[in-house]
């Protein structure tokens, strides 16, 4: 990763505020892969992209370390030099203004923009000052922000958010993910110091982030704890105006989300028809004519104000065409997949865990149900001990299925997957 011997015709080009405006546009939320240590490597992101996730996000990348070793940079940071980059933003952990303007500084000619972590809850990072232990310092976070853009400023990258910069393709973006605070006066003042809207003041940008990320749960909140809606309704009523908001946590399929957006198309309301005969006696039609009286009522969606999109970890894991439309992973994900990992390798077992997850009964309402492998076969494919394994384990088990001898040996040989792997 070296800007100096890179070809420059292959850096992004596209300002990530244009995806938030294209989704808006199309009335619908946008769609983004959460940063996921270990798992948001490129062949994942690809198969997301593939299936309709508009951005996706590295994993959390430790600034002062990628910073000072060229070998971090490189297993930190995969991208792609022959086939379509997915629109990435590179997540930092720093607690250190200057560690995070650097890192960017780095980064910048091969990513959409940068992230500051300001939500990790691992014991770890919030030891070392990052993460969620951030949250506690609200002037440095905005300290950090601020130099971050004036340093991709002077390395002459269109970070304005004016009209010019975001359709330069020379756009870049500065964000941040955070949680809440169990007292939410403390994550609006959070929010108030970070954003610090400038008009037009200092670098000449009109707030000190292009986007929020917010995971409404707080820092010792665990994950089986629902999200707190709540919380997320009052930060986007006030600031979603300010700023586009997106959420992070429970998004486990697009049907089952329990909150809905104003910038979403009006869902359709139900129409009352008369299961009257046409040769019975008439009568007015009774306001349940037509209607499943044994069906329950769907529950209601909390309205949020101003919510922009959706961030998605566990359950892109599961179902990476998630937001296609897919309440369960189908095989052609998987297929997918493989192809990428042919191009851009993973790991056997980090392979092998990705596709266990995929398999597996996944978190979509028809969990235990629509598992492409049994947990014994989850198991077999645990055991196989090269890519060459994990090809013949799969195609065995779809054969053995009945899931079409000629869908599967066209995916194989595909790109030359088997010859690459």
């Amino acid at each position: 990763m070296d800007p100096e011997t890179e070809d420059e015709s292959l850096y992004p080009k596209l300002h990530p505020l244009k995806l938030f405006d294209l989704a808006k546009s199309q009335k619908r939320y946008l769609y983004t892969c959460a940063p996921m240590v270990r798992y948001s490597k490129l062949a994942f992101r690809q198969t997301v992209h593939a299936y309709g996730t508009d951005l996706c996000w590295t994993p959390m990348i430790l600034a002062k370390e990628f910073n000072r070793s060229s070998v971090a940079r490189d297993s930190d940071l995969t991208m792609s030099t022959s086939h379509p980059q997915p629109p990435t933003i590179a997540q930092f952990g720093a607690s250190d203004p200057a560690e995070l303007a650097r890192a960017a500084s780095l980064v910048a000619p091969f990513v959409n923009g940068v992230d500051l972590n300001c939500g990790c809850p691992q014991s770890w990072a919030c030891a070392g000052g990052l993460g969620a232990a951030l949250m506690g310092r609200r002037e440095l976070v905005r300290d950090a922000v601020v130099a971050t853009r004036r340093r991709l400023a002077d390395d002459g990258w269109a970070v304005s958010m004016t009209e010019g910069d975001v359709e330069s393709p020379r756009g870049r973006s500065v964000s941040i993910k955070i949680r809440v605070h169990a007292d939410l006066r403390r994550t609006v003042d959070f929010i108030e110091t970070v954003l610090a809207d400038n008009h037009g003041g200092g670098g000449g940008w009109s707030r000190n982030i292009d986007w929020l990320t917010v995971h409404p749960r707080t820092r010792s909140t665990p994950s089986s704890t629902p999200i707190n809606l709540e919380a997320l309704a009052l930060l986007a009523e006030k600031f979603g105006e300010r700023v586009p908001i997106l959420v992070s946590g429970d998004v486990f399929t697009l049907s089952g989300l329990p909150y809905t957006s104003s910038h979403l198309l009006p869902e359709p309301q139900p129409t009352f028809t008369t299961t009257t005969s046409p040769s019975s006696p008439s009568s007015a039609p009774s306001p349940t004519d037509g209607v499943d009286l044994a069906r329950p009522k769907p529950p209601d969606k909390l309205p949020i104000p101003n919510l922009a999109g959706l961030m998605s970890a566990r359950a892109l894991l599961a179902n990476p065409a998630l937001f296609a439309g897919y309440d369960a992973c189908p095989w052609e994900a998987v297929d997918t997949f493989m192809r990428n990992v042919a191009r851009a390798p993973l790991p056997l077992k980090l392979g092998i865990h990705h596709l266990t997850e995929m398999c597996g009964p996944g978190l979509g309402p028809e969990k235990q149900t629509r598992a492409l492998l049994t947990k014994r076969e989850r198991v077999g494919l645990v055991e196989c001990q090269s890519w060459i394994d994990v090809i013949d384990f799969l195609e065995g088990v779809r054969l053995g299925k009945g899931e079409g001898v000629e869908g599967w040996e066209r995916s194989r040989s595909k790109d030359g997957v088997a010859d690459h792997i």
